[in-house]
């Protein structure tokens, strides 16, 4: 094997239907198998491809081909097609559109489309010619321009590119039979000339109706009795297939650096035209092929006699075989019998526009595996190929083939254009590095029934050998597209994960904003965090910044229990691993819309919106601790009653109201145990050295002033809340010496803070801190239940878990939440490996024109849409609700059914607005259903539009007054005067 020249393309996903095949791996395992996927059509089958008696009596009818069961379904509502425009969309390009999901998918590509490249191709459009023109089965409203764009082959590379939002080139190529083949060539050139990073290529072939069968005329290229036979001395002719396939491409370097699955290596392709050296247009050349296949070699820089396996155009016709061979022995010279020879149209018929693309997923399949695939329809030599005299034989059975490992593949199209591509077998993987000990595995879904479906796909396939967990993990969170219904569960390994999934987090929240939480003192215990030290480097070089500006061993303290419990370390220890989680959640992509800090807690917030540097902060926070540390000892009281509840004697102080029924109080140990005794409620003495936010503090307020003047405090740039006001800080507030002094001193106004912060709509709050002190204190308040969730980061002390569990659960279930999550930055710090998974399970219905005078199964299927409201109400409701119900296709609609989710877009939303202008009298304006995208708000704006109007009913009533009083002479020359006038503005 010579090595690599820089120019290699890796083939990094596949994926595919074919007959007798729904996916690649199934298609691969017939042609092990030898199955063929052409069959014979039932009479039922036959009717409803409308083939009439007399036809199937020709003695020359054969019922036969290779037909792709299921194209009239469509999973319409995940790609966002109403049914009535999924109805009329050509099915070569809905199932194109899936198997390009598939095949992103599968090379767990799907996540994200920058730099993602699309080349496809597709079959004449039979559904429009035999189903839809003339069809008065066909949905009303539809527009020439609506039929033009769904059924043109010209849109087809676009429209995978804008529904899975890939920003590469998109371009539909058009070589006849040699298509798809030629989109791989054209896509490895883009790659190499960086016009795109990643590419989509293939190509689709569905010529409706599927199950027609076709008639067989002697001399003609169709077999006589449904058999492709290549290359043997019983070939008479090919048989029609139909089929899909579309493959992703990498530079071949980029492929290795970024952990891809490689399932084969395109060494080099080629392309070209026979030009008029042939007897016709239709007829192939050997001239043509052979410079195509020796063009392809030399790009290369491979020998051909290290080539083992050719997979030929091969269909099997009286001309197109002899001349192929021909041109292969021209264009190879090896010892005879070296170079096995096949072609999958023995299999599955010729894919016309996808046939390229099937004998490349055949070859690549065969290098990857180490087998040369068998003809087992094979028996005796054509004659006329010369095969015996030829560096080619054709094999019965599979045959055991080491490395080396290169084929050939061959397209060839009709009127000349000709397409080689050289593979080559992948490249051993190279080892992984370590992985952390836990991982976070998401999935998610368009519908809660897909989502159920894919989970239980996930669980089958882990119960099973394959790669790592930290690999599967990776590919789930980087690879895929994240949908509405979601699901994340964190594991240490693949049994458990699939044990795991069982009882994973759901969800399709709708909670985008996130509030981070930083607990004060007394949440801190010996050894918090050391095991996210440990695994987040990210976390770590946070902590260790922070080291470097204390006046102490911080990882020492953080270990040692009797340090970490006197105040002047607890403080800025606290400090230091709460600012550090804040920094992984950053890393982590989850930016704060508001943050609220608990006592010391605050200061993170602070530092975190800019008031104080890192430095400022650390050096405040510790003179504070110190400060403290060096007051006489105190005690603080928890006490299960509100603030306002509290009747205090003169030597007790609030020190912090925490929830509406939850407060703390502080002083000396006399005075709050005498307080203490005289509580109807069951109160708890806290585990603190001092009676902090108490008077008590007093004594150290001046210096400390002094301390805080001492720093630079600038203006916050991100919302935080006051602990002293209760309220948002401001700006004058935190650029105040006296706020900082306030603040040490004055009770702790937690649960209206809270109040403030919960006040805008539902957040997440995420604590970031050990522990669970504030989320439990949120739970506890009266706004808690208003569509709110609280988080924790850190395990409690006494939960027998991994640090991991707990911080990638709360990762996992913001991305569920719906909150902006980098999921990819979660092992950005590892060389992980993309892994193909099992594939989305669309949830396909049926949407289908069915053939004029055929037994109708449906017209179109309503696609099931959730209704939000009762029935529709009278007037304008029905008017608008009945337009929407006939141009979407959609059976039923509530007043508050969403446009979009619907299926509708702009095109058909002009369409909408100009019945409604007929119906109803009222131009709405062009953008009326993106302003209003339901039928009640449509309705809402019909009445405001109509109330803007009064003076101009009056102005219409007042000039037809003034035309009842014109005699006719005088009317005649006023439209005069008007007409000349417009004539005159028009010139």
């Amino acid at each position: 094997m010579t090595g690599y020249t820089g120019f290699e393309i890796a083939v990094v996903g596949l994926a595919g239907r074919f007959p007798g095949a729904s996916d690649v791996d199934a298609f691969w395992a017939n042609v092990l198998a030898g199955e063929v996927g052409v069959r014979r059509f039932t009479d039922e089958e036959l009717d409803a491809a409308g083939v009439p008696e007399h036809r199937r009596a020709e003695p020359g009818f054969v019922p036969m081909g290779g037909a792709l069961d299921g194209i009239e379904h469509f999973d319409a509502k995940l790609f966002g097609y109403s049914p009535r425009d999924a109805a009329v969309l050509d099915p070569q390009h809905r199932v194109f559109l899936e198997c390009a999901w598939h095949a992103l998918e599968h090379a767990g590509r799907l996540g994200d489309g920058e730099g993602v490249g699309v080349y496809a191709s597709a079959s004449i459009n039979t559904y429009l010619l035999r189903h839809l023109l003339g069809n008065p089965a066909v949905p009303g409203g539809l527009q020439p321009l609506d039929l033009m764009l769904a059924n043109d082959k010209d849109t087809l590379a676009s429209r995978v590119s804008y529904h899975l939002d890939l920003t590469g080139p998109a371009i539909t190529v058009q070589t006849a039979c040699s298509s798809s083949l030629v989109t791989i060539h054209v896509a490895c050139q883009a790659l190499l000339g960086r016009d795109c990073d990643t590419a989509l290529a293939g190509g689709v072939s569905i010529r409706p109706p599927v199950h027609e069968g076709y008639e067989h005329t002697e001399g003609g290229i169709l077999a006589a009795d449904g058999r492709c036979l290549p290359f043997d001395a019983d070939a008479h002719g090919v048989v029609a297939g139909n089929g899909v396939a579309a493959v992703v491409l990498r530079r071949l370097e980029d492929a290795l650096a970024d952990g891809d699955t490689i399932h084969a290596v395109i060494k080099g392709t080629a392309v070209n035209n026979d030009g008029a050296g042939k007897v016709g247009f239709t007829a192939p050349s050997v001239t043509g092929q052979a410079r195509v296949i020796r063009a392809a070699h030399e790009l290369s820089e491979v020998d051909p006699s290290t080539i083992g396996y050719v997979e030929a155009h091969g269909t099997a016709t009286p001309l197109g075989d002899p001349i192929e061979v021909a041109a292969l022995t021209r264009a190879f010279d090896p010892a005879p019998a070296s170079c096995a020879l096949g072609s999958v149209k023995a299999l599955i018929g010729h894919l016309d526009a996808a046939a390229g693309v099937a004998g490349f997923v055949k070859a690549a399949f065969a290098v990857r595996d180490g087998v040369v695939p068998p003809s087992p329809y094979f028996t005796t030599p054509n004659p006329e190929t010369g095969l015996e005299h030829s560096p080619f034989f054709v094999n019965r059975e599979a045959l055991p083939w080491p490395s080396p490992r290169r084929a050939g593949v061959s397209g060839f199209g009709m009127g000349g254009t000709n397409a080689h591509a050289v593979l080559e077998e992948p490249p051993s993987p190279e080892p992984m590095g370590p992985a952390r000990s836990r991982q976070l595995l998401v999935l998610s879904a368009a519908t809660e029934q897909a989502l159920e479906e894919s989970r239980r796909l996930l669980a089958e396939h882990l119960a099973g050998d394959g790669p790592e967990l930290a690999d599967v993990a990776h590919t789930l969170r980087v690879g895929r597209r994240a949908l509405r219904h979601r699901l994340a569960v964190v594991a240490g390994d693949r049994s458990s994960a699939g044990e795991a999934l069982a009882g994973a987090w759901t969800g399709a929240g709708e909670r985008g904003d996130v509030v981070f939480l930083f607990p004060g003192q007394g949440s801190q215990y010996a050894g918090m965090a050391a095991q996210l030290a440990e695994e987040e480097p990210v976390f770590r070089a946070v902590l260790d910044e922070c080291d470097a500006l204390l006046p102490f061993d911080l990882h020492e303290v953080l270990g040692d229990e009797e340090r970490l419990a006197r105040t002047r370390f607890t403080q800025p220890a606290l400090f230091a691993v709460e600012y550090a989680l804040a920094k992984l959640w950053e890393h982590w992509g989850v930016r704060p819309s508001a943050m609220l800090g608990h006592s010391v807690g605050e200061y993170v917030a602070a530092c975190l919106a800019g008031v104080f540097s890192l430095r400022d902060a650390l050096t405040l926070v510790t003179a504070r601790g110190e400060l403290m540390d060096a007051l006489p000892a105190g005690a603080m009281l928890s006490v299960p009653l509100g603030a306002d509840e509290l009747e205090l004697p003169g030597d007790v102080c609030l020190a912090a109201a925490n929830a509406p029924k939850l407060s703390t109080v502080a002083g000396t140990f006399e005075a709050i145990d005498r307080f203490a005794a005289t509580l109807s409620v069951t109160s708890r003495r806290l585990r603190t050295s001092h009676a902090f936010h108490s008077s008590m503090i007093d004594p150290m307020l001046a210096e400390f002033a002094a301390r805080v003047r001492a720093v630079e405090l600038r203006e916050p740039v991100l919302p935080f809340v006051s602990n002293v006001s209760g309220t948002w800080i401001t700006a004058p507030e935190a650029t105040d010496p006296g706020y900082w002094v306030r603040h040490a001193r004055e009770a702790v106004r937690f649960s209206e803070g809270l109040r403030t912060a919960l006040a805008g709509g539902p957040v997440t709050l995420l604590e970031a801190g050990p522990g669970n002190v504030l989320t439990t204190l949120a739970r506890q308040h009266d706004l808690a239940s208003g569509g709110h969730a609280a988080l924790g980061s850190l395990r409690h002390p006494r939960e027998d878990k991994h640090d991991l569990d707990t911080v990638l659960a709360a990762l996992g279930r913001l991305w569920i939440a719906g909150a902006p999550v980098d999921l990819a930055a979660v092992t950005s710090d590892e060389r992980r490996r993309r892994v193909p998974l099992p594939r989305y399970p669309f949830e396909k219905a049926r949407h289908w024109i069915d053939l004029p005078g055929t037994k109708a199964v449906a017209q179109v299927e309503a696609q099931p849409v959730a209704v939000k409201a009762e029935a529709v109400a009278e007037g304008d409701l029905a008017v608008v609700t009945g337009i929407w119900q006939e141009l979407l296709g959609v059976a039923r609609i509530g007043p508050h059914d969403d446009y979009f989710e619907l299926g509708g877009h702009s095109l058909l939303a002009t369409q909408i607005l100009a019945r409604i202008t007929a119906d109803l009298g009222v131009a709405l304006p062009a953008g009326a259903i993106f302003e209003a995208p339901t039928p009640a708000k449509l309705v809402a704006l019909l009445d405001r539009t109509r109330a803007q109007r009064p003076d101009e009913d009056d102005e219409f009533a007042r000039l037809l007054a003034e035309i009842r009083d014109m005699s006719p002479e005088q009317l005649r020359a006023e439209l005069d005067r008007e007409r000349d006038a417009q004539e005159i503005s028009q010139s």
